[in-house]
Formats: C-alpha cells, structure tokens, sequence
C-alpha cells in the first residue's frame, strides 16, 4: 500500500513579523486536528554544521556585509543539507514537516545585502540552485513570507530582545543589531516575492496597524490547510 507524501510548509518572513508565534499556533492546530507532522528550525542552534552560523551571526567573522551574501549563504546550506536526509525521510513516510525559516530566509537576508535588482535576482538564482540542485534538499510545497515593515518590526524586536534578554541572557545577532539591514532584507523579501510566486506574501499590518496574532494565523490558515487534506 503505498503512502501519500507529506508536505513541507514553511513560515519566513522579515525580523520582527512573529514567525514563531505564528509557527506555534500552526503547531498547535495541526496536533488538536490529529494531522500527523514534525517542525525544524533554522538555523539549528547548537549542531555542529550550524557552527560556521553561530558564528558569523555572532559578529565573530565580520559584520554581515564584510562577510558577503554568497559566502554566508553557503554557512546557511550546509545547514539546511545536514537536515534535509531527516526532512525527506518524514515526507517519504507520509509526515507533513512545517519550517521555521528556510531557503527564503537566505534570499532575504542575504539578499539585502545587494542593492541592484538585477544582480539580486542572480543572487537568487544562485542560491535557489545551490540549495536545491546541487544540495537537492527538499524543495518547499509552500513557503509563506510574512512582512511587518521595518519600522514596526524594530520596537517589536527591541521589546523581544529585552524580555528573552532578562530571561536567558541573550543579545540580538548581527542581524537584528543593524537597523539598515533590517530594511535592506525586507526590500529582498519584497523583491523576492513580487519575482516568484512560490513565495507568497503576508501583509501582517494594515491601516497602520498590526493585525492580531490570530488573524494572521487564519490567514495562513487558510493557505496551507489544502495540502492537509
């Protein structure tokens, strides 16, 4: 009898726009409907392969434009290659696999890093081919980006960093230290969004407002329940 292959679903989107309560509340819904599933993080703090990341967010080898989009993509993708023998096992076996964060997360951050819109598409070119062609890591059935614009998503990450911060002892990366690289990445996700359409965008403020955690949730709700059925 043969077994229908999972899904891989993913949840990106800009720093600040609540991918991972959005990723729990998924979680959460997907485990009350009794849909059988497994979740991976990017990176995987903690691993061996995801060392060379720790340790180029961590400022140990440059900031992030002296380190350079294509030589911080490759630290990402060791990552995700390590993983993807697990990813394709759980898929092959019938297990839906939801993401946090995953090939996307390189176009855009790393992606933010080049200015011209035409050398960034080459840019994403090449990393789509990297990861996926010459890695063959599992490619995405959907990959959903959410965007909270920079402005909003900088008080959002200074109020998380202050409250897991008092908690853990944690400071913010590279990333999240450097407000123009806020901004440069949400323009790659916008740029990467409006070029392929398997990245669909997730507008989480309207009106000038942010919308609610579970409005938001229903919205993706909405998108990856099909691949459920």
């Amino acid at each position: 009898m043969s077994v229908n292959k999972g899904s891989l679903i993913v949840i990106d989107g800009t720093d600040g726009s609540g991918k991972k309560t959005q990723f729990d509340l998924l979680k959460k819904r997907l485990a009350l409907q009794k849909i059988p599933f497994e979740t991976i993080s990017f990176p995987q703090y903690g691993k061996k392969n995801a060392g060379p990341t720790e340790e180029y967010l961590s400022g140990k080898y440059g900031t992030a434009h002296e380190v350079g989009p294509y030589v911080s993509s490759i630290f990402y993708a060791v990552d995700r290659y390590d993983a993807s023998h697990q990813i394709r096992t759980w898929l092959e076996n019938g297990i839906h696999v939801l993401a946090d964060r995953y090939v996307g997360s390189n176009m855009g951050h790393q992606g933010g890093k080049i200015t011209d819109t035409n050398e960034r598409e080459t840019f994403f070119s090449w990393v789509d081919d990297l990861e996926f062609n010459l890695f063959h890591i599992p490619r995405p059935d959907l990959n959903i980006i959410l965007h909270v614009p920079t402005s909003f998503a900088i008080d959002l990450i200074r109020t998380r960093t202050e409250q897991e911060g008092i908690k853990n002892g944690m400071t913010r990366d590279i990333h999240e230290e450097n407000q123009k690289h806020l901004e440069q990445a949400e323009q790659a996700y916008l740029h990467l969004a409006s070029r392929f359409p398997q990245y669909p965008l997730m507008e989480c403020v309207k009106s000038g407002a942010m919308l609610s955690r579970d409005e938001i949730h229903e919205q993706i709700w909405n998108l990856v329940s099909p691949f459920f059925k």
